[in-house]
């Protein structure tokens, strides 16, 4: 992927330099070049959606797609910036482009209003990496395997109320280098004693490291094995997020919509009874997700949009220029602490 980026877009224009200058300081100018060469794709263009696609956009990749089907409203506006107050009733993705566009004439910015589940398998393979928000577990999982046999890397968030997250799926074997204090062997006629012998640790100097991280899919994260002796003795460090999120998920599935703040006592209820199921099919106690979540996971909330849109416009920066360690597999920010958390779930 590095060789074919680099051989499609060998060089940086003067005004790409100047413009990204402080992003090339920051992780240099090959990382850039490979942001330069990437082409992306975003689904679903709500708040998150908003503030991943300001990232992207000013980070500089070669393009962005923007794709959703749905209709401005009312609530939208509130959360979403990209669109203004007078686009009601306009396609979300099409009234976002104008704004998106301003931010960096240099990002070739598209909007493409089709609905994500009609798009066929080859619409997918045309994008360096796929970024699905506001999607149904069933699409999120189709196009999760999908890429992953293309190498293509993956990515899904979404806010609920005070709650947000983000999974990302960037192979099997996933390469990138970080940056590290240069460690300094000790001279030969340094002075005697054992500290004069041990290697330092030099601040003035970095050295690259390339390392390598392995990622599971999203099907293998959502479906890990309550029953194992492993999985329950790593029961308490799980955040309940993880447990939340498989509740609200399936709410999607079965309503085909997040809950409602105008139904708030039906949907309320709807979310006990799936929080129930969940929990139960899982072989844990309903008590291990107390009634409190549901209070707290009705609209998007634009501060925790910020926050997780910024924590997921980076790992997706991260991916595409290959710098620095990436989060593996989840993050979750709980709004009401301030706080994130993130946590790998393998296969057992």
């Amino acid at each position: 992927m590095i060789d074919t980026i680099e051989k499609e877009d060998p060089v940086i224009s003067e005004e790409e330099a100047a413009q990204y200058d402080r992003q090339i300081r920051l992780w240099g100018l090959d990382a850039q070049k490979r942001l330069r060469g990437s082409r992306v794709l975003l689904a679903g263009l709500g708040g998150l959606g908003a503030e991943v696609a300001k990232n992207l956009i000013l980070a500089g990749v070669k393009k962005l797609t923007l794709l959703d089907h749905e209709k401005v409203t009312e609530d939208s506006c509130r959360a979403q910036f990209l669109v203004p107050v007078t686009a009601q009733g306009q396609n979300r993705a099409q009234a976002s482009l104008e704004r998106a566009q301003n931010l960096n004439p240099m990002v070739e910015v598209q909007a493409d209003t089709d609905k994500v589940e009609d798009k066929p398998d080859d619409f997918f393979l045309q994008f360096d990496a796929v970024c699905l928000t506001g999607c149904s577990k069933d699409l999120m999982v189709r196009v999760d395997q999908l890429c992953s046999q293309h190498n293509i890397k993956v990515f899904c968030g979404d806010i609920h109320g005070y709650y947000g997250y983000m999974f990302s799926n960037l192979g099997k074997e996933y390469s990138y280098v970080e940056e590290k204090p240069k460690v300094v062997k000790a001279a030969p006629d340094s002075s005697d004693g054992p500290e004069a012998k041990k290697a330092k640790v030099d601040p003035n100097e970095t050295t690259m490291v390339k390392k390598t991280a392995s990622f599971c899919s999203l099907k293998e994260a959502l479906e890990v094995d309550w029953t194992s002796e492993k999985t329950k003795a790593g029961l308490k460090k799980t955040p309940l997020d993880y447990f939340m999120l498989h509740v609200l998920l399936k709410f999607r599935t079965d309503k085909g919509r997040d809950p409602d703040p105008l139904a708030f006592p039906e949907d309320s209820l709807v979310l006990k009874q799936i929080r129930d199921d969940v929990l139960e099919a899982k072989t844990l106690s309903s008590d291990l997700l107390s009634d409190d979540f549901i209070s707290y996971c009705f609209s998007e909330m634009s501060p925790v949009c910020a926050v997780v849109g910024g924590v997921l416009g980076q790992e997706v920066v991260k991916a595409l220029s290959q710098r620095d360690a990436p989060h593996r597999n989840f993050f979750f920010f709980d709004g009401r602490k301030g706080n994130g958390v993130v946590d790998y779930f393998g296969p057992n």
